[in-house]
């Protein structure tokens, strides 16, 4: 695929992903447009803290993912989109159902019309492992049964099937990723990875919630590797692709992973806030990514001891960007 002057939008490009995607595309030579949520301080996310000669190469296009017309004006002249823009933390969710529902499924909604009616060639929408649950059957593949155990998963299962009704229905060119739990730098403290390594490095405690649930880990270059391959690859259109390494992990084996990199001695103390409701609490998610690897010739690169201690390097380095001592929903 030629990238060089393609008119791109990414929503969601101030977040973690979205902005590692960002500057991926400029580097990729696309004229990218950035959406981000509007707010009075002209705060434009982890878009911020990209160096200047990415972020003098991009649009950067402040609105509101749940106002249509905000949507529509951005996706003017726009050929590819790649959606990522949600309200993702599922503590929030319990708290917020009804925002989380608006921005999640309504603005989605709002892309996916813009995109038929401007005839956009291509949408890469994406999803997240917790719309499975607790895995019924590990590796999970893409069959396995969607799971509403949060708001936040529900309003996912919800915008990850209006994508699949307008590939059915309008036949618009969709394809959706599926990652697992992604990590690495920029990642803020509502993850569990950097909620270990601030703690470990200003303090000689880490509060955590329940040890006991396995996650499957994938470090951001090959997130972000397996998106550009999901727009290159046009087999992809139509389908569901998992984006995960095939191994899991429990929270309490992952802070005993991460503690020893950083050389110091740390206690783990539970922290009963961090807990999610009982039936809440997905209990193992495992990636099948078979097809991720048939379809896309997609695999992860970076082993889990590697990107963590390329993590621990720049959250060493940017520690100021975190309020640590605050427990991040």
């Amino acid at each position: 695929m030629e990238y060089k002057n393609r008119k791109i939008l990414v929503t969601g490009a101030g977040g973690f992903i979205g902005s590692h995607l960002t500057e991926k595309l400029v580097n990729l030579g696309c004229m990218v447009r950035a959406f981000v949520r509007y707010n009075s301080r002209n705060d434009r996310g982890l878009l911020e803290i990209l160096p200047d000669s990415i972020k003098g190469k991009m649009n950067v296009f402040m609105g509101d993912l749940r106002d249509s017309e905000s949507v529509r004006e951005a996706m003017k002249d726009i050929e590819i989109v790649f959606h990522l823009a949600a309200l993702i933390a599922i503590p929030y969710s319990y708290i917020h159902p009804r925002e989380v529902i608006d921005t999640n499924v309504i603005g989605t909604l709002n892309v996916l019309n813009a995109a038929r009616d401007y005839g956009v060639e291509k949408v890469i929408h994406t999803s997240t492992s917790e719309v499975y649950g607790t895995a019924q059957y590990v590796p999970i593949d893409e069959k396995h049964p969607l799971q509403a155990q949060s708001p936040y998963s529900a309003s996912k299962i919800a915008a990850d099937k209006i994508a699949e009704s307008f590939y059915k229905s309008y036949e618009l060119r969709i394809a959706i990723i599926r990652p697992f739990n992604t990590y690495g730098p920029r990642q803020s403290a509502r993850a569990v990875i950097p909620t270990i390594i601030t703690q470990a490095l200003t303090g000689d405690k880490v509060f955590l919630g329940s040890l006991h649930p396995i996650r499957d880990f994938t470090y951001i270059e090959d997130v972000i590797d397996g998106f550009i391959k999901m727009v290159e690859t046009d087999e992809a259109i139509g389908e569901v692709i998992n984006l995960g390494s095939g191994s899991g992990l429990s929270i309490g084996e992952l802070a005993k992973r991460i503690i020893p990199l950083i050389g110091k001695n740390v206690e783990i103390v539970f922290d009963s806030r961090r807990v999610r409701p009982p039936k809440s609490e997905v209990e193992k998610l495992i990636a099948n990514n078979s097809k991720a690897m048939k379809l896309l010739h997609w695999e992860p690169k970076v082993s889990l001891n590697e990107g963590i201690k390329k993590t621990i390097e720049w959250i060493d380095e940017n520690i100021g960007m975190y309020k640590v001592s605050v427990y991040e929903i």
